[in-house]
């Protein structure tokens, strides 16, 4: 079963994709183009044949450069049977997307981050066919931001600051001026922060000082946003909210698509808990000219 800390982080760069570029371009200096748009894509990378691949998140990048892929993976400790799985997810994504994957590993451990950046190469030995050089962020590259200035400047970077920092003697500071700059920000966005961060900290100490903080800032930590991202925790509401994320991916793709979206066709599409079929629909809605192509095969013939 995959842990809370593992689901935190990537859901909080579902929740904010601009994270990812920013966390690029200011804490690992790679030029990456400013994106003007994003959407969420199918996580789903299973094969005709019963072996399922599944990445935490995966997000289209539109630049003025081009297309994106933004492949993130949640690691708590060095795996060599997951590093051997990235290469393939990112050639399955160039062949099916046809546009360019960048794999981005976030963790709380210096160790593993030092794992996780070395390249991959596939090949002969001095002469890979294939090299992947992970992006890694970790405690040891993303900034510490213990300023209720600084945090409220930069309020993701400094959720970013708190998951990869949870761990470290910093943490204290970083968690305090989290908490004061939530305080700058509307209720909604602050009561999804709040869990996000409550869900990474594998540290019980802090933890407890965070679930310490925003008992003093009720009006967050009891707002029903959050009651509601507390009970996906559990494993029936994970189930619901991936069936409902899917949902809203296709819907986005329609409309990103320039596709009219007919109510009889969002109803149904938002009324379906099936995964497989929201997968099938979600694939279709890349490649459809009327959103009710969507369905073609699932309704039976006249």
């Amino acid at each position: 079963m995959v842990s809370s800390s593992h689901e935190a982080m990537h859901r909080i760069f579902q929740k904010d994709p601009a994270l990812l570029t920013r966390a690029l371009q200011q804490v690992l200096r790679i030029p990456f183009p400013e994106p003007h748009d994003f959407a969420a894509l199918n996580v789903d990378l299973t094969e005709i044949e019963p072996i399922e691949r599944r990445v935490d998140t995966l997000l289209r990048a539109e630049t003025g450069e081009g297309t994106y892929l933004l492949v993130v993976e949640s690691q708590g400790r060095p795996d060599d049977r997951k590093r051997r799985s990235w290469p393939y997810y990112l050639a399955y994504l160039l062949e099916k997307y046809h546009c360019d994957p960048v794999l981005i590993v976030v963790t709380q451990n210096s160790a593993t981050a030092r794992w996780a950046a070395e390249p991959i190469r596939v090949g002969v030995r001095g002469m890979p066919s294939l090299t992947v050089q992970p992006f890694v962020l970790g405690p040891d590259n993303v900034p510490v931001i213990a300023d209720e200035r600084e945090a409220a400047r930069d309020l993701p970077l400094a959720v970013l600051s708190a998951m990869t920092h949870g761990r470290g003697p910093q943490a204290v500071g970083i968690l305090e001026s989290l908490a004061a700059a939530l305080r700058t920000i509307d209720a909604d966005s602050a009561a999804v922060l709040v869990q996000f961060v409550d869900s990474c900290l594998a540290d019980p100490q802090a933890q407890q000082l965070w679930r310490d903080l925003m008992t003093t800032m009720q009006y967050f930590w009891r707002h029903p946003l959050a009651q509601e991202v507390r009970e996906q925790g559990r494993e029936e509401g994970r189930e619901e909210g991936r069936a409902q994320e899917r949902a809203d991916n296709i819907l986005r793709n329609l409309r990103w698509r320039h596709i009219e979206v007919p109510d009889s066709v969002r109803d149904r599409v938002l009324a379906s808990t099936d995964m497989d079929e929201l997968g099938l629909w979600l694939d279709r809605s890349y490649q459809v000219t009327d959103a009710h192509s969507l369905f073609r095969e699932s309704q039976p013939d006249p």
